[in-house]
């Protein structure tokens, strides 16, 4: 019906316009280049058809459901105007045009000898346009020559020859000749050519040759202007601190004050000067060079203290040399913010909840760009279903933090180059847990440490103190009464003291790529704790309290690896893999990791077929337990392999295995078969599911249903329970089947 409708309201003699088909004929090209050429050339022609959904086009049927509303404000007006959309006619579209289009854009790939034709086909007033290209062999590149003169411009040019990506026996492309120019002008920019442009140079081409190959040969244009032949060196730089943007941008240095070769025109006395000094990447008497500009933009941009930052290169008409005056206009952010958050979750252990977190901030707090910020936190989990009805989890927090835009280390002044600005934290925490009628944990923790990138894709951070004390408060007697039945219970309540250091290494080689983008992710972290307090005040080991401050430290040494591999399948589909390695040694006065650190498996971002922390150690498995299981280890072993994709609209897909457990270090008699051991490799649980994403551009909805297909404490032999699948059976569904909803994808 809705087909019928779209075409009924259409002008006589006309009809709706349904898209372009392009077959194309080449030689030498194989059948995956021609699809790919067909496909780029069908982007090219001009109209659009009216969009679809779900084959549908719902667009086009609203626009004639509206009719011919008298006002364009009116609901039909608008329903219209603003969510219909018109029907694409035939008679708007130019085959000759077209034609021409996907000509050019061949000959510009080097099928100089392509020639296009087009025609329609019309039936039941619906047409199409078809078009036949006959690409010709297409042309190699033979031989690229530099043809510059012996000025020092063209010494310069010379020198990048070897770094050309105009290659002999490659295709000839327009695209990769206007590359080749930006290239060397980017070259040319960093080594003071601040006045040349890539329109200065052209590639002539000689196709003549024969065999269908050309020459090219890389040339100056005739006539540059003079400053495009100088390089330039850096003479002032002035930086003016407190800029309105309504305001015109001079050059006046009234009230300026110089430092270490920079003028910081900052007459309020909002900053100290040596702010500049460490966010600046050059210096006076320099030579120009872009990337060293970009990079301070960068870092002045990165302090946080700049709302906006632009800035203007001048030439000194004064000096008898090429040098460049530069100015640096910064608009300030506002002092002081006040930022509230309101957050809802919902777990599958059948927890929903809240969280309110307010945040005060301070910038530049010192006058050199700090950052003092304090968050306030209160939360509530309620179990509205299950055993563990009533059952409540509330939490408060309240943290304090101070940031710093420069390495603070005693002795040593470091000032990395780079456009990234080294932080260095400090953080004092307090939390409080209550769950209800079972018990409540203080929790203190402080640390000090640095962060710093080394490159767009890799960052460092380092926390050489690392402090976290965990207390328990009234524990209930129905929780004590549970511990005697299950004494591992306890460690969910231990006192905990962990004074130790942590360090961390991310390299992202996706951050600025699309989602479906081949690419790497690793992520490995070191924690150490209580190892230089036992050398200090010894430990359990050495016949010695291991105490500090009334408290037993904790002593362990940890590493965890998380390794991802993505490769894109398709336009918009991918494969991504995950490896997670976790391993700890604690030793002294740990007989295993503290809660906080230890590792779980099972749950949104890990084994989806196992409930959150439900899945280990080992083979162990509760089968008295009535609640909730929280199960950790102090070794762990993940896999993960998933395949996404575009379904329609904004809506993905995605099927998935996950696998993996967790294990202790030593024996845990209350958990038998926890322990690791060289058979941990038939102890592996497996799960797979398939998956709903919804991509609303800020964020990713997921929706994933998971069921086990092996289960490690089954008896050996009868782990696998593929055979026992009945997806028809509801008792099956409701011990097995596993819904997860989270945001965003799981890795």
């Amino acid at each position: 019906m809705a087909s019928c409708s779209n075409t009924k309201h259409l002008p006589a003699n006309d009809a709706l316009y349904l898209g372009a088909t392009v077959k194309v004929k080449a030689e030498g090209l194989g059948k995956k280049k021609r699809k790919a050429l067909a496909t780029e050339l069908t982007s090219l022609t001009r109209p659009r058809p009216n969009r679809k959904f779900l084959g549908i086009r719902f667009k086009l049927w609203i626009y004639n459901l509206a009719g011919n509303p008298t006002s364009e404000t009116s609901f039909r007006g608008k329903l219209k105007n603003k969510t219909g959309e018109p029907p694409v006619l035939l008679s708007e579209v130019s085959l000759t045009r077209n034609a021409d289009i996907l000509q050019n854009y061949l000959q510009n790939k080097g099928f100089f000898q392509a020639e296009v034709t087009g025609d329609t086909t019309v039936k039941h007033k619906k047409a199409r346009a078809t078009y036949k290209v006959k690409t010709g062999k297409q042309y190699i590149i033979d031989t690229v020559r530099y043809e510059m003169d012996s000025s020092f411009l063209g010494n310069t040019i010379r020198q990048t020859e070897k770094q050309t990506i105009l290659k002999r026996g490659e295709p000839y492309s327009l695209d990769v000749i206007k590359l080749e120019r930006e290239r060397i002008d980017a070259y040319l920019k960093d080594n003071g050519f601040y006045y040349f442009n890539p329109e200065y140079l052209m590639v002539e081409t000689d196709s003549t040759i024969g065999n269908n190959r050309v020459n090219m040969y890389v040339v100056l244009k005739p006539g540059l202007p003079r400053n495009a032949k100088e390089m330039y060196t850096i003479k002032d730089v002035v930086i003016y601190t407190n800029f309105r943007l309504n305001a015109n941008t001079d050059s006046s240095r009234r009230g300026g004050e110089l430092y270490k070769g920079y003028t910081v025109v900052d007459r309020a006395k909002l900053y100290k000067p040596y702010l500049f000094e460490q966010a600046m990447q050059f210096q006076p008497n320099d030579i120009y060079n872009r990337k060293d500009h970009n990079l301070s933009l960068n870092r002045l941009i990165n302090l946080g203290v700049f709302k906006f930052v632009k800035n203007r290169f001048e030439r000194d008409t004064t000096s008898p040399f090429a040098q460049l005056n530069t100015y640096y206009y910064l608009t300030p952010n506002p002092k002081k913010s006040l930022r509230a958050e309101l957050n809802g979750t919902s777990k599958s252990n059948n927890l929903v909840g809240t969280n309110l977190s307010v945040s005060w901030r301070n910038r530049n707090t010192f006058r050199a760009g700090e950052l003092l910020k304090i968050t306030a936190s209160g939360g509530a989990e309620v179990q509205y279903s299950s055993a563990q009805k009533g059952y409540n989890v509330y939490r408060i927090g309240l943290e304090g933090s101070l940031t710093f835009p420069r390495f603070l280390i005693p002795f040593f002044k470091i000032n990395p180059k780079g456009g990234f600005v080294p932080k260095t934290n400090m953080l004092v925490g307090y939390d409080m847990l209550n769950k209800r009628k079972l018990y409540t944990l203080n929790s203190f923790r402080a640390s000090y440490g640095y962060a710093w990138k080394e490159s767009l894709y890799k960052e460092h951070q380092f926390n050489p103190i690392s402090i976290n004390y965990v207390q328990p408060l009234n524990v209930t007697d129905e929780y004590k009464a549970q511990m005697a039945l299950d004494p591992t219970l306890e460690k969910a309540i231990e006192k905990q003291f962990i004074l130790g250091s942590t360090y961390n290494f991310t390299y992202d080689d996706r951050i600025d790529k699309q989602a479906h983008s081949s690419g790497f992710y690793f992520s490995g972290t070191l924690d150490a704790s209580g190892n230089l307090a036992g050398l200090i005040l010894g430990d359990s080991n050495s016949g010695k309290s291991g105490q500090l401050f009334g408290a037993v430290f904790s002593q362990y040494v940890k590493g965890e690896a998380d390794l991802r591999y993505y490769l894109q399948t398709g336009a918009k589909s991918s494969w991504a893999n995950r490896l997670i390695i976790g391993a700890s040694l604690p030793h002294g006065n740990s007989r295993s990791l503290p809660y906080i650190k230890q590792f779980f498996s099972g749950g949104t971002n890990s084994i989806r077929a196992f409930r959150n922390r439900g899945l280990g150690p080992g083979t162990y498995y509760d089968v008295t337990q009535t609640g909730v299981q929280d199960q950790t280890g102090d070794i762990k072993l993940e896999l993960n392999t998933e395949l996404r994709g575009k379904l329609f609209s904004i809506v993905e897909g995605a099927a998935f295995v996950d696998a993996g457990n967790i294990w202790l270090y030593n024996n845990d008699p209350n958990k038998p078969g926890a322990q690791f051991s060289k058979t941990f490799l038939k102890e592996i649980a497996v799960g797979a599911g398939l998956g709903l994403r919804l991509d609303v551009t800020i964020l990713i909805i997921r929706l994933d249903v998971a069921f086990p297909l092996r289960k490690p404490w089954l008896p050996d032999g009868e782990r696998w329970v593929v055979d026992k699948i009945q997806f028809g059976n509801s008792a099956w569904r409701k011990d097995n089947l596993i819904w997860n909803l989270g945001i965003g994808y799981p890795f």
